[in-house]
């Protein structure tokens, strides 16, 4: 699990007009909470945390003038079009506490011979683990499986000390029968038109 050290500033100012001054900046306000206390507003980095954000729940070591706290990102809101980062939410953890988070799935191998689709019924994976042992992701093998087969939660292999945050039959994947195209109203006149001027 990858993790960074960032430096983070108290914010004292709120609102659309502090933020986009922020963002001239190059900063984004962020907010710290967890474990009871009250939330503490900050300002990061833009690039710093863009970068750290480039790994799915990174593990941050962040100093908000010189005290240090320990964060994980729990929602990361971005703009739109240009996807720049707008305002970010942390949730404070220890060594040894467990989280709830979400891990990327990567697939691997390739589906049974057809005009098979494979259906991605979970994006990421729901589970928990230890906040300092984050996985970055699962990989499930999709090789041979054919239209109606399914993995589920319980079939996904979780690293050492990871467990299962959804039920264990709820689908990841799933494949489908490809659907055949059913003619268009335009081909059905064009037949009778080809017909009509036979006759």
């Amino acid at each position: 699990m990858a993790d960074v050290n960032i430096s983070a500033k108290i914010r004292n100012e709120f609102g659309k007009g502090a933020a986009r001054r922020l963002r001239r900046e190059e900063k984004v306000p962020a907010v710290i909470y967890g474990h009871g206390a009250e939330p503490v507003h900050v300002e990061l980095p833009s690039y710093d945390m863009m970068m750290a954000l480039k790994t799915p729940n990174v593990l941050i070591h962040l100093d908000v003038e010189g005290k240090k706290e320990l964060v994980i990102p729990k929602a990361v809101q971005r703009e739109a079009i240009r996807q720049f980062l707008v305002h970010i939410d942390l949730l404070t953890v220890k060594k040894g506490e467990k989280v709830n988070v979400d891990i990327p799935i990567h697939i691997e191998g390739e589906l049974a011979p057809g005009q098979n689709l494979l259906e991605h019924v979970l994006n990421a994976l729901p589970v928990e683990a230890e906040a300092t042992h984050i996985p970055e992701s699962v990989t499930i093998s999709v090789e041979g499986l054919d239209a109606g087969d399914a993995i589920h939660a319980k079939d996904v292999k979780l690293p050492k000390g990871t467990t299962l945050a959804v039920e264990d039959d709820d689908i990841v994947i799933q494949v489908l029968a490809a659907q055949a195209e059913e003619p268009s109203a335009d081909a059905d006149e064009d037949e009778g038109e080809s017909a009509a001027s036979a006759e």
